[in-house]
């Protein structure tokens, strides 16, 4: 049975009801009051606004470019709409996989990339300041284009121009031998490859050539492969005296004999008086030697060049050019042998020379029988080989001055540094100036070289002073002076004598 409330009951509740509901809305009323007075006691903090970002990079436009060229980048129409100066920062995004190349300059507008391989390149550019940063991407498409082919003589005036930036790459390819009976020249940069046993000959009578790099852009003559001995090599008739190579490198050639059965990189041909001028040039890896120069050959200008990993010795020059050879150039390198080698018999029809010594200590080296018809002198430091049983003759036309220093002796001695290698050295000149002193001489008196003695040195009607030396290793006697002959009286004492299989002095009676 449902209980009934009486109106005094009903009218009660609900009063207490609504007065419950005024007296929440009043607390909650005084509560945020309170809470709006204790924070409000607070200052606001000051709060900075994120800058916009009103900066855009621009890398430039994509390029298509070749392989070993200089890139130009330009990220100069990057903008930040303030006019606030901007910093930049270029990265390699993406290259092939064997690529080494880098951003030069990477912190500019403007730097610059040479691309070493093949194929894509991505460089990405950031621009930032204070107001922002933004970023750019410039795509680079390397190639390589093919090398132009060479299969005819050049009989015209020629000029083979740089086509390919990269020097890894030929701008032209020699598929068979080839003569130049016109003027060619050769522009900076040009790289040159040759097919199997093909050869370049610039002939007499018309020919000539002018192959003048930069140090930057070698004139490069090379193997189609890279290998030792792929080509023939450069042969020189023409007797021109414009033909030039400065700054170039021969490599890879000596496949087969480019003149009297002998491998060169290079060869100048004595018949015809071939001249070239060569300088700041490199021959290197070639089978055989790197420059071959005949007697009768004319090296108009030597100076600072390279001959390295070359099979045979870096040069073979005639007596002749000797004196061209100059202190700077390098002989000495992974050469067969790190000689100058001398081959020719005389030394004359010239004025007085003399042959300096070389930066890198390179010897000459005497290959056969040597006679001396003019003025020689050998500066300190010079050293002179021979070859099994050769003998170096001072003859009445000529003279020899072999002053060393204490420090800096001049050294004449045998290929093999062993005792009785090679006959000795003979004077028949009467020339008052033939000296030797500060020099050490040794391994001579192999055979005979007169009167049936064996020495070092020998005096056969020939005048000689001999003076704060060393005799030393002979298979002889250290020095026989004929009877009408002269040497200094005090030779036997102001001279070191050791070694000799006989006496330091023999004079015949």
């Amino acid at each position: 049975m449902k209980k009934l409330l009486s109106p005094f009951a009903t009218s009660f509740a609900t009063q207490s009801a609504w007065m419950s509901a005024v007296f929440t809305k009043q607390a909650l009323a005084i509560l945020l009051s309170a809470t709006f007075l204790v924070t409000g006691c607070k200052k606001d903090p000051e709060v900075e606004p994120a800058p916009s970002n009103t900066v855009t990079a621009n890398a430039g436009p994509d390029q298509e470019v070749q392989v070993g060229q200089t890139v130009k980048l330009d990220g100069s129409a990057s903008t930040d709409s303030k006019g606030t100066p901007l910093t930049y920062q270029w990265t390699v995004a993406s290259k092939p996989a064997k690529s080494t190349a880098a951003i030069a300059s990477a912190t500019t507008a403007k730097p610059t990339f040479v691309p070493d391989e093949v194929g894509d390149y991505e460089l990405e550019l950031t621009v930032s300041n204070a107001n922002g940063t933004s970023k750019d991407k410039v795509k680079l498409v390397a190639t390589v284009a093919q090398p132009v082919a060479i299969d005819k003589n050049i009989t015209v005036k020629t000029v083979l121009t740089d086509r390919i930036a990269s020097p890894d790459y030929p701008d032209y390819i020699i598929t068979k031998s080839i003569a130049v009976t016109h003027e060619l020249t050769i522009e900076p940069g040009v790289v040159i490859a040759f097919e199997r046993d093909a050869r370049l000959d610039i002939n007499d009578n018309g020919g000539l050539i002018v192959a003048k790099g930069t140090p930057e852009k070698k004139i490069r003559f090379i193997g189609a492969e890279k290998t030792k001995g792929y080509w023939v090599g450069i042969m020189v008739y023409s007797g021109s005296n414009a033909n030039v190579f400065e700054n170039i490198e021969v490599m890879h050639a000596g496949s087969r004999a480019i003149i009297s059965g002998t491998k060169a990189g290079m060869a100048l041909f004595g018949g015809g008086k071939a001249q070239i001028a060569l300088k700041n040039s490199l021959f290197s890896q070639n089978d055989g030697y790197g420059l071959l120069v005949q007697d009768g050959g004319l090296l108009r200008e030597f100076a600072a060049n390279t001959f390295t990993k070359n099979s045979e010795a870096g040069i073979i020059v005639d007596p002749s050019n000797v004196e061209k050879l100059d202190n700077a150039s390098v002989f000495t390198g992974e050469n067969g042998r790190n000689v100058v080698e001398i081959r020719g018999y005389y030394l004359r029809d010239g004025n007085d020379i003399t042959w300096g010594g070389f930066k890198d200590k390179t010897p000459y080296r005497l290959l056969g029988d040597f006679a001396v018809e003019v003025g020689l002198t050998l500066s300190p430091g010079v050293t002179i080989e021979a070859a099994r049983d050769v003998v170096m003759m001072i003859n009445s036309k000529g003279y020899l001055i072999a002053k060393g220093t204490a420090t800096d002796k001049v050294t004449i001695t045998g290929a093999e540094r062993t005792g009785a290698y090679w006959k000795g050295l003979i004077f028949y000149s009467v020339n008052s100036r033939n000296l030797i002193e500060n020099a050490e001489i040794s391994n001579g008196g192999s055979i005979t070289i007169v009167s049936g003695k064996k020495a070092n040195v020998a005096l056969y009607g020939g005048n000689l002073t001999l003076k704060n030396s060393t005799i030393s290793k002979s298979g002889g006697y250290g020095v026989f002076v004929s009877y009408s002959s002269k040497l200094n009286t005090d030779a036997a004492t102001v001279n070191t004598f050791t070694g000799n299989a006989q006496d330091g002095v023999l004079l015949e009676k």
